[in-house]
């Protein structure tokens, strides 16, 4: 893949200066919004997608308030493409610091009426990607013995509904994913988190609309994100649940 944008300034002086964080699926709503809030603190974002028009949109928006930017269109279901992303994205912006395992997608529907396809594109999506992505990258991380994993999984992961089998399947696998890697990596000081937000008002496929004021908005989850990268560097924060103060 080509690189898309990258834009240079200088530091920030914020609390993230100096620290560089790539996000997947981050071209639009919580991704978007979590680069952006890191952004604001003062890391160099990197950003990944698989929509090129929406990752250069993005990028230039975000540069455009003086932050450093570096996009690159990935598939991040396939390793070689995650390679070439982290790669890329440690040569432009430097060795990666923060990492929020983001990129997912919904598919719901009774479990007897998916497909084989329709399990594959959404564990692949939501629950394969995260291992790639993050094993590409604990090496930067172990060699520096410092580094955040930061994987968004859902309340999905957490409880269980009519029609959401493959989800459910996908984000509860996440969540034992996150919980063992936290654990694997920890000596070496890196930290493992997820973050679980319910129902966030998002262009992402779910169960139907939702009551605006009794949804999260995109960024509630990006200030959880936030939240964890700048925790002091004695604790480590496992898991947040994020739920509206209004109950559906």
């Amino acid at each position: 893949m080509t690189s898309i944008n990258q834009i240079n300034s200088g530091s920030s002086g914020r609390e993230l200066a100096g620290r560089t964080a790539l996000i997947t699926g981050s071209s639009r709503g919580i991704g978007k919004a979590i680069a952006r809030r890191l952004a604001s603190l003062g890391a160099a974002v990197g950003l990944s997608g698989r929509d090129e028009l929406a990752l250069h949109t993005t990028a230039k928006e975000l540069g455009s308030g003086g932050a450093k930017v570096f996009a690159w269109a990935a598939d991040v279901r396939q390793s070689r493409e995650v390679h070439a992303l982290v790669e890329a994205t440690r040569s432009q912006l430097g060795p990666i610091d923060i990492l929020v395992n983001n990129a997912g997608i919904g598919l719901f529907g009774p479990t007897h009426e998916q497909s084989e396809e329709d399990w594959d594109l959404l564990l692949n999506t939501n629950l394969k990607s995260v291992f790639l992505v993050s094993k590409a990258v604990a090496p930067q991380m172990i060699a520096r013995k410092s580094g955040d994993i930061i994987n968004i999984s859902s309340l999905a992961g957490k409880n269980t509904f009519a029609g959401g089998g493959l989800y459910c399947a996908s984000k509860w696998g996440l969540l034992g994913l996150t919980g063992c890697m936290a654990e694997d990596l920890r000596a070496h000081g890196i930290r493992v988190c997820a973050v679980c937000p319910g129902t966030v008002a998002t262009e992402f496929s779910g169960r139907g609309p939702k009551d605006a004021s009794k949804v999260l908005t995109a960024e509630d989850v990006a200030h959880a994100v936030a939240m964890i990268a700048l925790q002091g560097p004695q604790s480590f924060i496992s898991e947040v649940h994020l739920r509206p103060v209004a109950k559906p």
